[in-house]
């Protein structure tokens, strides 16, 4: 990796391997690497972690691979299922640990992008998520790419693997443009 190529962690999933969420952002963290930006790619059980507490800094090495690949990235991608219309509380807690940037120089996410997928059986379910991926975007600093009208699903009938997921092409133009502190 050369000092100009973009770093993007890509993080989501569910409990359940090979979820459509997972699917989601396996497919847009393909797209980056297909544009050149190198991808780690964090899912499913690797993302459960111990419950966020800001009253130890006490981490799991998995936890500390988390926030250590967030913090030398570029930027994000963060797909989640919808559970009872918003982020699970697996993926809640994982971007919780975010929180652990909070001294870092820049903080949190400050002028990264990050891009939200949502997975859902229904449309309400998944715009509801994706507002809740928005609520958070301030806190947290980040600039705001939705890739939820990117990435949709395309069968009712997913569980297991029966359905498939349309992809149309991540905007890595985006991120090259907005990477290096900028903010909106």
């Amino acid at each position: 990796m050369t000092d100009s190529t973009i770093s993007i962690v890509a993080i989501g999933g569910s409990t359940r391997p090979d979820s459509s969420s997972e699917r989601a952002v396996r497919l847009a963290a393909r797209g980056a690497q297909e544009a050149g930006a190198h991808v780690t790619t964090i899912t499913g059980r690797e993302l459960m972690l111990p419950i966020y507490d800001t009253e130890t800094s006490d981490r799991t090495p998995q936890a500390l691979a988390l926030v250590e690949a967030i913090r030398g990235a570029d930027g994000l991608l963060v797909a989640s299922p919808s559970y009872h219309g918003g982020v699970s509380g697996m993926m809640k807690n994982a971007l919780d640990y975010i929180e652990d940037l909070a001294a870092h120089d820049p903080p949190y996410l400050h002028g990264r992008a990050v891009g939200c997928i949502a997975v859902a059986y229904g449309w309400q379910a998944t715009v509801s998520t994706l507002q809740h991926h928005q609520r958070r975007r301030y806190p947290i600093r980040r600039r705001w790419l939705d890739l939820g009208r990117r990435c949709r699903r395309t069968a009712a009938n997913d569980r297991p693997t029966g359905g498939r997921i349309r992809d149309d092409a991540l905007n890595i133009d985006y991120l090259e443009r907005h990477r290096g502190g900028q903010t909106s």
